[in-house]
């Protein structure tokens, strides 16, 4: 199924992310660091979507309160409680 996630704080503004029984299908990401970003969807791609919440969650960019991988942390958590 696909998602939708517009995040908060981020120079990454929205996360288009398919998960398909649990496993990520495929992250889009708009905005932000074209590399990082590029890098981070690559290795989330294939695993659990519940596993990778939990490894991006918290992490901070800098002084700010969160991140591009906290805030697709964000956006995981809410798919995975949504599709209970």
């Amino acid at each position: 199924m696909k998602h939708t996630y517009h995040t908060t704080g981020t120079c990454c503004w929205q996360f288009d992310i398919e998960i398909e029984n649990g496993i990520i299908k495929e992250i889009k990401p708009y905005g932000g660091c074209s590399g990082n970003l590029q890098g981070i969807c690559a290795l989330a791609k294939g695993m659990k979507a519940s596993e990778v919440a939990n490894k991006f969650s918290g992490i901070r960019c800098g002084n700010k309160p969160t991140s591009c991988p906290d805030q697709l942390s964000h956006a995981l958590k809410e798919i995975l409680d949504n599709d209970k």
